[in-house]
Order: C-alpha cells, then structure tokens, then sequence
C-alpha cells in the first residue's frame, strides 16, 4: 500500500503558557501543503519483524524509534497485523517546522486501518496519533485548523489560500524544537490569530505573529535574511514555519526566484 504524507505550515503561532511537565501550551493555525514523502509497506511474513527502509533525506537516529514503526507497534499491539516491509522517501527536510515525520506516523495509521479494515473511527485513530506527537493527530482530518493546548486541541477552520503562490525556503540549519522553546517567554496574545485569519494574506504582515521568529533570528541570522528576501521579492506574507528552520512566503503571482535561494532547499507550489 503506498500514500503520500504532505507537510504542514504554521500561519503564526503563539506560546501561551507553560505546563508544570515542561511542556508549553500554543495557538497556531496549522495549514497543509503539496510537499510530500512517500510512504509504502507490504507485508512481510518471513522476517520475524517489520523493517523500515528509509532514502531521500537523510534520517539520523534509531530506526526502531522512527515515529512510522512507532505507529506501526501502536496498532500492532491492539489488532492482529502481519510483519511488514516499510519503505519511506523522505522529501520533506526535517528540522524545518514543517511536521514531516508526525506526518509520515499519521499516514501509517490511516494506511494500516484502511488496508486492514480495523474500523478505527478519525477520533480513535486521533487518539493514537497523539501518543506519537502533539502535532501527529492534525494529519488524520489533514484540514486548515487552529491548534491549542500543546498543539493537540484541533479545531477546523474555513480558510482556504487556493489560487495563492508558496514559496518555502529551507536552508542547511535545523533548530531544535526544545531549544527554541527554551528562548521564548510565554504571553497571552492581544489579538487572537483566528481573527487575523479572517483578513486576506495581503494584510498579515505585521499582525501575524510567530514568536519563535525574534529569538531564532538572533542565533540563526540566515533564516532572518531568507524571510526578508521572501518580502523583497513580493511576498504578501513571510513567516518561520512551527520552530523553524523553514522559512515560507505567501505571493499572489509566482515570483522570479532563479537561484536566488541557492544552495538552500526551495519548493514552490500553487496552492488548492
């Protein structure tokens, strides 16, 4: 069985607390987009276990603590499934903000219940996707959504960027997720994204905040410098995706971009 796991941005995010297990709570608008690995498995019924096999972007790390064979245990646990083969093409960069591998875990879910006929209903398989990551369960429905509580508190929105041009930078920086949590300062935002969000992208700028932006910024300066390029070259909106690296610009004609992003990793779509 084969699917596509597609990437996510962040229209603006705020950290609005901070729990007493560490953990931070968030607003943010999470929006999917056309950047996509692979995801495939078939059954596997002479080896003693399922595998994973993994090209494209490098994946440093255990493999038995890859969140695919993580979801794949999950089900394992409660449903009679076969070993499997599983092959992953990754193309989304990691440590970019951009959900790639709560993406990749979301899809074996859904894959495993459909090829499988486990019957999950969204909201079971949404519970199993938060065992692998706050973010995980937002691929499951995989629509415009703001998110709170640590990033697990969805609720669907009407938002819809179809006909815009997005232009998404990576460069070679990945930012650690708890670091960059460390550097930001909790506050309760004075005005709420959902109401930013209603506005068309050529009035963000300015009042659509990422507050991960102004410490990352100060330590990673080639991240501050792709997203004013963003806006030099006619982005109605430029925003750090989540805790960065990935930087992405909204445009309402696809701009003229030959090799001024180079050496860095450029995706450019059409939005539906």
């Amino acid at each position: 069985m084969l699917s596509f796991p597609n990437a996510k941005i962040n229209l603006g995010l705020h950290i609005t607390g901070k729990l007493p297990d560490g953990y931070h709570t968030i607003e943010t608008i999470f929006y999917p987009i056309g950047l996509k690995d692979a995801l495939e498995f078939v059954e596997n019924p002479s080896d003693n276990k399922t595998s994973l096999v993994i090209s494209g972007c490098k994946v440093n790390g255990n493999l038995d603590q890859n969140l695919v064979l993580k979801a794949y245990h999950l089900l394992f646990n409660d449903f009679k499934l076969p070993r499997l083969a599983v092959y992953l093409h990754k193309h989304i960069p990691l440590g970019a903000g951009l959900g790639g591998g709560s993406a990749d875990a979301a899809f074996m879910l859904l894959m495993l219940n459909s090829n499988y006929k486990l019957g999950l209903s969204t909201d079971e398989l949404k519970k199993y996707a938060l065992r692998l990551g706050a973010d995980c369960s937002f691929f499951i429905d995989n629509t415009p959504s703001f998110a709170s509580g640590k990033g697990e508190v969805l609720n669907p929105i009407k938002l819809s960027l179809k006909g815009y041009f997005l232009v998404l930078v990576k460069p070679d920086v990945s930012v650690e997720t708890a670091k960059a949590y460390s550097l930001c300062t909790p506050h309760k935002p004075t005005v709420s994204l959902l109401d930013i969000a209603e506005q068309p992208p050529e009035e963000w700028k300015g009042c659509m905040k990422n507050d991960f932006e102004d410490p990352i910024f100060k330590i990673y300066p080639a991240i501050a410098e792709i997203k004013n390029k963003l806006y030099e070259k006619g982005a109605l909106y430029a925003s750090m995706s989540g805790s960065g690296s990935s930087v992405f610009g909204i445009f309402k004609q696809q701009p003229e971009l030959t090799a001024c992003f180079s050496p860095h990793f450029v995706w450019q779509e059409k939005l539906e």
